[in-house]
This record gives structure tokens, sequence and C-alpha cells, in this order.
């Protein structure tokens, strides 16, 4: 009644074709041989070597608020020098570039003509004098005369006329022998302020015309002298503040010179911003012992508005940026690092202040970021040897 096996239908194993059962074991064969390479790649991942880095530490301490930007070197005052008579040059006393004080001799222009105008001059007042002590004299005499009615009122009012005019033909010419030795002193040329000497425009034997157009020569102030730079409108605010509480100090380092600034303060502060570029107008003053500011010159300021206290800083070279902005490696206690966020502020002297992000006494990658990834393991460089020699 029932069918042998042999006879009747066939188990469903025995029923599989053979090309299936080839693929189960194909299947099986390249599992085998993934799994030990899958786990080799993650123990080579724990393998791999520590990356050797420098670091720094977070540190606290009191940090300037500052405001930097570029300025240009200013001249509190330019003078151009030009004759006021006309005349022969005789001597020039400078050098161009030389630095002259204020009183110092800069040009001799001959005298000869101008002191014999004087003596002229001084003879037609003693002259004139004479004739008004005459003519005070005659009036005297004829004032007797009259009220004795000896002479006639119209002649007394002549000679009371003459004596008038006498007088005052005496008083011009004392103004004209006073000319005569101004013109005799505007000879010597001095320098009516102190600084430094341009190019020279006249030389001597050239005839100078008195007030030429163009200039002798052209003097610069430099000492004491100022630094116009401009800050943005959004500081007006804290300057203003600050300025109010004490003076503030400006630093001023020409390109180079950025180690020894100049030291200045804050003198002005424009009544109007600028709408076209968003800033205002600033000034500061500076003794320039040393001239090392020149008119002309650009220079890197430095506004000092005030000290924070218990800043936190990092060295400037732990700090990258990225797309979410600055971030910095920080060593955690089993050597690896971790990728953190901050939030910075001004920088000096090598470290930057760090407003939101890190702690004092943590330990921030400062050479070798480029080699890291967050988690990767770390080892500082100075201490590897020590390391060694333990294991």
């Amino acid at each position: 009644m029932f069918a042998h096996p042999r006879h009747g239908q066939r188990s469903s194993t025995s029923a599989q074709p053979p090309a299936r059962r080839r693929a189960w074991a194909l299947l099986l064969a390249v599992l085998a041989l993934a799994a030990p390479a899958c786990s080799g790649d993650k123990k080579a991942q724990r393998q791999r070597p520590p990356v050797p880095v420098t670091v720094g530490q977070v540190q606290q301490r009191d940090v300037p608020e500052t405001i930097k930007a570029i300025g240009r070197v200013e001249a509190l005052s330019t003078v151009s020098i030009k004759s006021r008579i006309t005349g022969q040059l005789l001597k020039v006393h400078f050098q161009e570039g030389q630095y002259v004080a204020k009183g110092d001799p800069l040009f001799t222009i001959d005298p000869a003509p101008f002191d014999a105008a004087l003596q002229q001059a001084s003879a037609q007042a003693t002259r004139d004098q004479a004739q008004a002590e005459k003519a005070a004299e005659d009036l005297r005499r004829y004032q007797a005369l009259v009220s004795r009615k000896a002479v006639s009122a119209a002649q007394y009012e002549q000679f009371q006329t003459e004596a008038k005019a006498r007088a005052a033909q005496a008083l011009a010419s004392q103004a004209d022998v006073q000319n005569a030795k101004l013109n005799l002193g505007f000879c010597r040329i001095n320098s009516p302020i102190s600084g430094v000497m341009g190019s020279l425009l006249a030389y001597a034997g050239n005839m100078i015309k008195a007030n030429d157009d163009k200039a002798m020569v052209t003097i610069t102030q430099v000492q004491p002298i100022q630094v116009s730079f401009a800050v943005p409108e959004q500081n007006l605010t804290r300057i203003r503040r600050f300025q109010g509480q004490a003076q503030l100090k400006v630093d001023a380092a020409p390109p180079g010179e950025e180690d020894r600034p100049v030291s200045g303060k804050l003198v002005f502060v424009d009544n109007t911003v600028d709408t076209a570029t968003g800033t205002i107008r600033l000034k500061a003053s500076y003794d320039n012992p040393d001239h090392m500011l020149w008119p002309g010159q650009f220079v890197n300021v430095t506004l000092w508005l005030t000290v924070r206290q218990g800043a936190t800083v990092v060295p400037s070279k732990a700090l990258s940026v990225g797309q979410a902005g600055s971030y910095v490696f920080v060593v955690q206690p089993d050597q690896t690092v971790q990728a953190r966020v901050v939030k910075v502020g001004d920088t000096l002297d090598g470290m930057t202040l760090v407003q939101e992000g890190l702690k004092p006494g943590e330990q921030v990658v400062t050479d070798g970021q480029l080699r890291l990834v967050p988690g990767a393991k770390v080892v500082i460089k100075g201490q590897e040897s020590s390391g060694e020699a333990k294991s």
C-alpha cells in the first residue's frame, strides 16, 4: 500500500538541485574568510601607534583688553620757509634732512642794501625830529605873544599847524626807521619750529624774491608727533566709557618693530562717525624722542582699554579653524584627544583669550594637530623616552 522510498517521492534535501548546493557552499566559505579579516582590521585600529605631539597648558591670568588697527603718522606742524624781502642769498646754514631746533639760523640774505636803507631812514628821522622841535619852540614863543596881542590869531594858528605837521613827520620818519630795522632783520632767517629739514630749493648766490610762490625749504615737526587711525564704530561706546575713567594708552609700532612699540596717549576722538566706512577717527600723541615715528609712515596701532582680571588664555598655536569656528585638541587623562570648539577673543604675546570652552589647567595640543582625529592616542614629546624606560 505504501510506496518504497526508492520508488516513491524523494526527500526535500535530495530534491535540491546541485547548483543551489554549490552556491550555499561558496557563501559559507566567503563568510569564513571575512570573519578573520574584520577582526584583524579592528585589532590593527586598536594597535595604531600614538601620535607625537607638543602640548601647552590653559592658564588663568590678567589679560588687557585692546583694539588693534592700522594708523598713519602725521606731523603736528609743517612750515614752508619763504623770504620777506628781495635780495641775494649769501649763505645756507643747514643740510637737507638735518634736525634743527627752534631759532637755529637757516639762511642769510645780503644785508648791505638794507643796512644802507636803515642809515638813510635814521638820518631822515633825525632831521625831522629837529624840525619838529624847532616848530614846537616857535609855537611856544608865539603863544606868549598872542596873549599880549603882539601877533594876530591867524599867525598863531599857522605856527600851531606847522608844529603839528612837523611832529607828525617826525613820527613817520621813526616808523621808516623801524621798517628799515625789520628788513635788515629779515636778512637772517631762523627756524620757526623744531623739526627736520626737507629738500633745499634755494642755494647761495640765488636772487630771492619776497614771498615767492616757491618755498626755499620745508620744515616738518617730528617731536611730538601724532598717529591717526580708524576703528569700527561698534567700539565707540567702549572707548568713550574707558576714556572717561582714565587716560588711554596707545602703542604704535612701525613694520618690523613690533617688539619695540612706541607708547603714547589718546588725545582725539572724532565728533562724527564716517557713514561711508562705518568707522570713527582717533588720534594719539607721542613724544617720539628717538624719531621712530616718521610723518606719512604706516604703523600697527594697539589701543589699550582695560585689564580683564583672571581671564582664561591658551597658546595661540593650539588654535585651529574649522567649519564650526575655532577649536583645539584637548589631551584627556587616558592620553587620547578631544576636539573642542572654543570662543576666542584678543591675542597678545602668543596667548589668546578664551571666552568659552576651556578651563585653566587643561592641556591642549600646540604642535601635531594635522595628524590628529578625535579619540586618537597621543604621546607628549619629551615623555617618550621616560615611557619606554618604564616599559
